[in-house]
C-alpha cells in the first residue's frame, strides 16, 4: 500500500486543484494552491516506498 501513496497524493493534488480554482471565492486560491503543495511535498517523500527494480536484480545475482 505505501508504494501507492506517490500516486494518490498526486491525484488528491489533481483534484484539488481542478475543484479549487472553479470555485469563487475569497482565499480559494492561496488555500487550493497551499493544499496542493502540502500534497505534493508528502508524494515527494513517499517516493522512497517506492521499490527500486536495479536492487531486485542485483539481489538475484
Amino acid at each position: 500500500m505505501k508504494r501507492y501513496l506517490t500516486l494518490i497524493f498526486l491525484l488528491v493534488s489533481a483534484v484539488i486543484l481542478f475543484f479549487g480554482l472553479r470555485l469563487d471565492l475569497q482565499w480559494t486560491g492561496a488555500v487550493t494552491w497551499g493544499l496542493t503543495f502540502i500534497c505534493l511535498v508528502f508524494a515527494a517523500y513517499c517516493t522512497k516506498f517506492i521499490p527500486d527494480r536495479k536492487e531486485k536484480e542485483k539481489s538475484r545475482d
